[in-house]
């Protein structure tokens, strides 16, 4: 039997942060994961998109600017940008591993099972540890509906060696609409099935309104209200097949990606025998992010259920708030305010803090600024169409409670909003600044 003081299940940013900075203590720590070290931002996910997505804005901006600006719009090039996608995933692993090994962590690369509340067995090993992190991430959202075998999911996608000619996505929340936002940009025909009214059903229904016309515009073609009951293989194609208010649809394709959620990744840890609490949302802390039936056990990450919102910046935050706590007592609580998210289509779109249904639901009393602003310099010099804007302010204070953005660089912007939200700043406070023009920023000015 192997004893540590801390181990580690899951090599994603909250893990990797809790390992080093235990380990940097002069603490005796191990890490396991099944998969290559890196976790789902750095290989499956947000790294990987992002460099696959400078080739869909090289080609976006020339299409939009084409014959006004420039001559010609580049030719797509999947394979190439797959290419270097896969250069910087393929670096990834074994830069961690060093790490770990530099930094005196025993590295495992197997799956992890609870057998008490403080043993797990690893691959052919037993571990004993004082404390154990669960922060195994979340994976793919299983169907249960025949023919789920044929699916792929979006780690898949980011694997494809030639991208299908049609793909169709069971499911409408920001994995599909981002790979499907590509996927059209380089050539491929699209179809989105989501089971509800609205997509994206965590963002403001005016600004994801915005970008279901942006999308549409691209040929992708959004179905709602739409169940989907099979799968099956048709030739060298699928046919999915799902349910609406017309009856039984089918739909064939190249391709089927299923994009209908990702649920914590601990399922198969046999919780129970660690006398472990947890829900279909995580693994049940308190507000030091430990376990509420095991003192033994933190969780961090999308594995916890926490406040926070499936993202990489919460998983690091939560991850230091853990090793701090390991470390010196239960001292650290997460902090969950002024949390921005992007959906990383073209435009992107972004948001953060309250939406106006739970500012309504906490009774405050706020007034709301929109507007669809394409006209705005911003937008028009790059003949960007899709811009649009919402704000709810208190009225008593002035402090901006939320921010929704859709537009040219509204992934930054969307930051200027957090620091607001943050640190309490009004929307005069905002108003009385200067910025740099002409830039995306000094637009928040007119939005508060």
């Amino acid at each position: 039997m192997k004893k540590f003081d801390v181990f580690v299940l899951g090599s994603g940013m909250a893990g990797m942060n809790i390992a080093n900075i235990c380990a940097g203590k002069g603490l005796k720590v191990g890490i396991t994961d099944e998969l290559p070290y890196g976790g789902t931002c750095a290989l499956r996910g947000c790294d990987p998109k992002k460099i696959m997505l400078g080739a869909t804005e090289a080609k976006d901006f020339a299409q939009r600017l084409h014959e006004k600006q420039i001559a010609e719009v580049p030719a797509k090039h999947w394979e190439a940008a797959m290419k270097s996608k896969q250069e910087f995933v393929d670096a990834m692993p074994p830069k961690i591993e060093k790490g770990y090994k530099h930094n005196g962590i025993e590295t495992f690369h197997k799956s992890a099972k609870f057998i008490s509340e403080n043993q797990l067995q690893v691959g052919d090993e037993t571990i004993e540890a004082e404390k154990i992190v669960i922060a195994t991430g979340a994976k793919p959202k299983v169907l249960g509906i025949p023919g789920e075998e044929h699916t792929l999911t979006s780690t898949d996608f980011l694997d494809f060696d030639k991208l299908p000619k049609s793909i169709v996505f069971i499911g409408g929340g920001y994995i599909a609409f981002e790979f499907a936002h590509m996927a059209a940009r380089f050539g491929s025909e699209v179809i989105i099935l989501h089971r509800s009214e609205r997509p994206l059903e965590n963002f403001d229904p005016f600004i994801v309104e915005q970008l279901t016309e942006a999308t549409k515009k691209l040929n992708i073609r959004v179905v709602l209200n739409t169940n989907v009951t099979a799968v099956e293989k048709s030739g060298n194609s699928y046919l999915v097949t799902g349910k609406n208010e017309n009856g039984e649809q089918n739909w064939e394709a190249e391709a089927v990606i299923n994009s209908a959620g990702r649920p914590p990744a601990i399922f198969d840890l046999d919780l129970e025998k660690a006398n472990i609490a947890f829900s279909r949302k995580g693994i049940e802390v308190n507000e030091y992010l430990q376990s509420n039936t095991n003192p033994k056990i933190y969780a961090a990450g999308d594995a916890a259920n926490t406040e926070g919102i499936p993202l990489t910046p919460v998983a690091v935050m939560e991850g230091h708030i853990v090793a701090s706590n390991i470390i010196k007592g239960n001292t650290k609580k997460p902090n969950y305010t002024g949390i921005p998210t992007v959906v990383f289509t073209l435009p992107t779109m972004a948001s953060v803090g309250l939406s106006e249904e739970r500012a309504t639901e906490q009774g405050i009393n706020f007034t709301v600024k929109k507007k669809a602003v394409p006209d705005w310099f911003t937008g028009k010099r790059i003949n960007e169409k899709t811009y649009a804007y919402k704000t709810l302010i208190e009225k008593e204070t002035g402090k901006i409670l939320g921010a929704h953005i859709i537009g040219p660089h509204s992934e930054e912007v969307i930051n200027l909003f957090a620091i607001a939200i943050k640190t309490g700043l009004t929307s005069r406070d905002i108003k009385t600044m200067i910025f740099t023009y002409p830039s995306a920023s000094s637009d928040i000015v007119y939005m508060v």
